[in-house]
Protein backbone atom coordinates (compact mmCIF):
# COMPACT_ATOMS: atom_id res chain seq x y z
CA UNK A 1 0.00 0.00 0.00
CA UNK A 2 1.42 3.41 -0.95
CA UNK A 3 2.03 6.58 1.27
CA UNK A 4 0.96 9.60 0.08
CA UNK A 5 2.60 12.33 1.31
CA UNK A 6 2.45 16.20 0.77
CA UNK A 7 5.01 18.97 1.50
CA UNK A 8 5.41 22.49 0.03
CA UNK A 9 8.41 24.71 -0.58
CA UNK A 10 9.55 26.47 2.99
CA UNK A 11 10.64 30.19 2.27
CA UNK A 12 12.38 32.49 5.00
CA UNK A 13 11.35 36.40 4.28
CA UNK A 14 13.29 38.47 6.83
CA UNK A 15 11.62 41.58 8.24
CA UNK A 16 14.43 43.38 9.53
CA UNK A 17 15.81 45.83 6.08
CA UNK A 18 19.55 45.37 7.82
CA UNK A 19 18.88 41.84 6.74
CA UNK A 20 17.06 41.99 3.72
CA UNK A 21 13.78 42.87 4.80
CA UNK A 22 11.28 45.54 3.60
CA UNK A 23 12.40 48.94 3.86
CA UNK A 24 9.26 49.87 4.77
CA UNK A 25 9.34 48.24 8.07
CA UNK A 26 12.30 50.41 9.09
CA UNK A 27 10.29 52.92 11.03
CA UNK A 28 8.06 50.33 12.33
CA UNK A 29 10.93 48.44 14.07
CA UNK A 30 12.32 51.11 15.42
CA UNK A 31 9.71 53.32 16.49
CA UNK A 32 9.18 49.79 18.51
CA UNK A 33 12.74 49.75 19.41
CA UNK A 34 12.16 53.10 20.90
CA UNK A 35 9.16 52.05 22.67
CA UNK A 36 11.16 49.68 24.82
CA UNK A 37 14.23 51.00 25.15
CA UNK A 38 14.37 52.61 29.52
CA UNK A 39 17.66 54.43 28.94
CA UNK A 40 17.41 58.67 29.47
CA UNK A 41 20.47 60.22 28.80
CA UNK A 42 22.16 62.03 31.69
CA UNK A 43 21.41 66.14 30.75
CA UNK A 44 24.07 67.22 33.43
CA UNK A 45 26.97 66.01 31.78
CA UNK A 46 28.78 68.49 29.51
CA UNK A 47 32.18 69.08 27.61
CA UNK A 48 31.91 72.87 28.80
CA UNK A 49 35.61 73.98 28.69
CA UNK A 50 36.55 75.73 32.24
CA UNK A 51 37.18 79.44 31.62
CA UNK A 52 40.56 81.35 32.64
CA UNK A 53 39.19 82.04 35.41
CA UNK A 54 37.82 78.86 37.03
CA UNK A 55 41.48 77.51 36.07
CA UNK A 56 43.43 80.03 37.60
CA UNK A 57 41.12 79.64 40.98
CA UNK A 58 41.50 75.47 40.48
CA UNK A 59 45.36 75.91 40.00
CA UNK A 60 45.37 78.15 43.13
CA UNK A 61 43.61 75.33 45.14
CA UNK A 62 46.11 72.47 44.17
CA UNK A 63 48.93 74.92 44.86
CA UNK A 64 47.55 76.10 48.45
CA UNK A 65 46.68 72.06 49.17
CA UNK A 66 50.12 71.25 48.24
CA UNK A 67 51.64 73.97 50.27
CA UNK A 68 49.50 72.44 53.24
CA UNK A 69 50.11 68.81 52.77
CA UNK A 70 54.15 69.82 52.44
CA UNK A 71 54.21 71.64 55.87
CA UNK A 72 52.00 68.39 57.39
CA UNK A 73 54.48 65.92 56.61
CA UNK A 74 57.66 68.61 57.54
CA UNK A 75 55.68 69.24 61.42
CA UNK A 76 54.64 65.46 61.44
CA UNK A 77 58.44 63.79 59.80
CA UNK A 78 61.04 66.61 60.55
CA UNK A 79 63.82 66.42 57.57
CA UNK A 80 63.65 62.63 57.80
CA UNK A 81 62.28 60.31 55.06
CA UNK A 82 59.06 58.66 55.19
CA UNK A 83 58.74 56.25 58.40
CA UNK A 84 56.74 53.21 58.20
CA UNK A 85 53.68 53.17 61.00
CA UNK A 86 50.27 54.06 61.09
CA UNK A 87 49.11 57.90 60.78
CA UNK A 88 45.84 59.76 61.48
CA UNK A 89 45.27 63.05 60.45
CA UNK A 90 41.36 64.10 61.14
CA UNK A 91 39.69 61.41 59.41
CA UNK A 92 42.69 60.14 57.26
CA UNK A 93 44.59 56.80 58.05
CA UNK A 94 47.74 56.95 56.38
CA UNK A 95 49.69 53.83 56.86
CA UNK A 96 53.23 53.01 55.41
CA UNK A 97 54.46 49.92 54.90
CA UNK A 98 57.38 48.63 53.22
CA UNK A 99 56.34 46.13 49.76
CA UNK A 100 58.84 44.14 47.57
CA UNK A 101 58.11 47.09 45.00
CA UNK A 102 59.31 49.92 47.14
CA UNK A 103 57.22 51.62 49.74
CA UNK A 104 53.51 51.48 49.57
CA UNK A 105 51.11 54.06 51.28
CA UNK A 106 47.53 53.62 52.17
CA UNK A 107 45.16 56.38 52.49
CA UNK A 108 41.88 55.70 53.68
CA UNK A 109 39.20 58.24 54.48
CA UNK A 110 36.77 57.30 57.23
CA UNK A 111 34.40 59.82 56.60
CA UNK A 112 33.62 58.56 52.75
CA UNK A 113 35.34 55.10 52.60
CA UNK A 114 37.49 56.30 49.76
CA UNK A 115 40.88 54.36 49.75
CA UNK A 116 43.45 55.44 47.59
CA UNK A 117 47.00 53.41 47.37
CA UNK A 118 50.52 54.81 46.32
CA UNK A 119 53.45 52.97 45.80
CA UNK A 120 56.96 54.90 45.94
CA UNK A 121 59.64 52.83 43.98
CA UNK A 122 63.10 51.90 45.08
Amino acid sequence: MPIFMFSQNLVYKPINPFFGGDTFNYQQLLASANAQNNFEEDSGFSFDQATDLENFTESLNRQLLNSLSQDLFTQQFGDQSLSVGTFVFGSLVVEVSPTSNGLSVNILDTATGEQTQITIPN
